[in-house]
């Protein structure tokens, strides 16, 4: 059999880097930056989206990103900044000329203005407002007005409507007609005399149907309206859950004042599901462009939590001096029943802290999922205690200390299942983040439980 021919280095580089920037990208505009060649840097970057852009300036360290932005100059698109991580975007907004600012700004929608100036200092935030016009400004102040991470600041208010008794063609004329239409859009927002809405029609029913055709029959069987102050994570799910691609948004008359498309409503899913992860590992909100300082302050709190939760398993232990004087065998093996439990811990943590964030969990099937993961914790705990069980034997020629870690092993994983589930439920219910505060107490619950039932099972059994 002849061996497979051996893959080109080029075309390996090509499929590994197929969406993003390739390294030899990167090094060509660097050279660039050093050797202040801007028709190259242009040339270079011009190919690139908005996004890959915005990679490429978090990637590099400070210095660099001013001497890129500095020879740049001009020629800086708006996506760019809304692209960008919050801690790179304050960093390179003072950095643009003014007009460069302005240019880049009125390109974009007003949710994506908002989204760039709600968490700026309000300088930056006036040097922006400064940079809109009148319209485009008093939209979105209005937007700021609404509370933070609400449908308010979400919605762009750019949103095209119809009065609900028009017809295909004179949707169409309209649309013809007007100069100033959203760059993308997906529905026309069917409203009532009051402004209401009460039907979304697409645009690929608009364009297959006849002129004399009304809008109000070709509504969308699925229509969901948001209203302004509702939490931007209940929008996200709401998208996610009836599959929708734009929603009308209404202020407390319920009158139209905004449109959620889907990329916005994902893009509040993904962060979501981001933040769940980092602070299950206890390290905030932070990204890997911040600094040093900011990281250490993220971090250092729970740390300081996790320190206290290891005082309290070290008491259990110096409860058993004596036991542990006695056998040093349990001081070897101690590590191994903690260990096990956290990780079946965290397995389950895992598994409640998603199944909270998209409300997989409800009062009809809470017990079931609890019984669930006791009864997988049970299982493991069989066989994981069947092999120490073993190796207790073997390695200390003990039967009695087999006994007594297979026992404890068995106990502490299924606590460890209950704890995973109950733990986050419980958080959820009292109104603190499960994802915040879960991990800390979930470890703590095993390692005591762990420690106090291995330790005081060898108490009993072996003095």
């Amino acid at each position: 059999m002849m061996d497979e021919p051996l893959e080109n280095p080029e075309e390996a580089e090509a499929e590994e880097n197929a969406y993003g920037l390739s390294p030899k990208t990167v090094s060509a505009i660097l050279y660039a930056v050093e050797t202040g060649d801007k028709d190259q840097l242009v040339e270079l970057m011009e190919p690139l989206h908005a996004a890959d852009i915005a990679d490429l300036l978090e990637q590099i360290n400070a210095y660099d990103r001013r001497r890129l932005i500095e020879l740049y100059g001009r020629e800086f698109d708006g996506d760019i900044l809304s692209e960008l991580d919050e801690g790179v975007r304050e960093e390179i907004i003072p950095l643009l000329h003014p007009e460069v600012l302005a240019d880049a700004v009125r390109e974009l929608d007003s949710d994506d203005v908002v989204d760039l100036i709600e968490d700026l200092e309000e300088p930056q935030q006036e040097a922006i407002l400064g940079a809109l016009e009148d319209s485009d400004r008093v939209a979105v102040q209005q937007s700021l007005t609404f509370p933070e991470y609400s449908a308010g600041r979400l919605m762009q208010r750019e949103v095209v409507w119809a009065p609900e008794h028009w017809t295909v063609g004179e949707a169409i004329d309209y649309l013809r007609s007007t100069e100033e239409l959203p760059e993308q859009f997906y529905h026309i927002v069917l409203v009532n005399p009051l402004h209401h809405p009460v039907g979304n029609v697409t645009l690929g029913k608009l364009m297959a149907s006849r002129r004399e055709v009304k809008l109000a029959d070709l509504t969308e069987s699925v229509f969901r309206v948001i209203p302004a102050t509702q939490y931007e994570g209940d929008v996200a799910y709401a998208f996610n859950q009836y599959h929708l691609i734009s929603a009308p948004v209404v202020d407390e008359e319920e009158r139209l004042v905004g449109v959620i498309t889907i990329d916005d409503a994902m893009a509040v899913l993904d962060e979501e599901h981001e933040e769940d992860i980092l602070r299950l590992a206890g390290v905030g909100e932070g990204s890997i462009s911040d600094g040093v300082i900011a990281t250490t302050k993220q971090r250092a709190p729970w740390l300081a939590v996790n320190l206290l939760t290891a005082v309290l398993a070290s008491l259990v232990i110096a409860q058993f001096e004596t036991t542990i004087a006695q056998f040093v065998a349990l001081a070897v093996l101690m590590p191994i029943v903690a260990s096990m439990g956290g990780n079946a811990g965290t397995q389950s943590l895992t598994v409640a802290v998603r199944a909270i964030a998209t409300r997989d969990i409800t009062g009809s099937n809470v017990w079931r999922v609890i019984g669930r993961e006791c009864a997988v914790g049970l299982i493991n705990g069989v066989i994981f205690a069947a092999v120490m069980g073993v190796v207790g034997v073997v390695w200390f020629g003990s039967p009695v200390l087999g006994y007594v870690i297979a026992t404890a092993m068995v106990i502490n994983l299924v606590v460890a299942g209950l704890a995973g589930t109950v733990i986050p439920i419980v958080l959820e219910k009292v109104g603190v983040d499960p994802a915040l505060a879960s991990g800390t107490f979930v470890t703590t619950v095993t390692d005591v439980v762990g420690f106090f039932a291995f330790l005081g099972l060898a108490a009993v059994v072996l003095l």
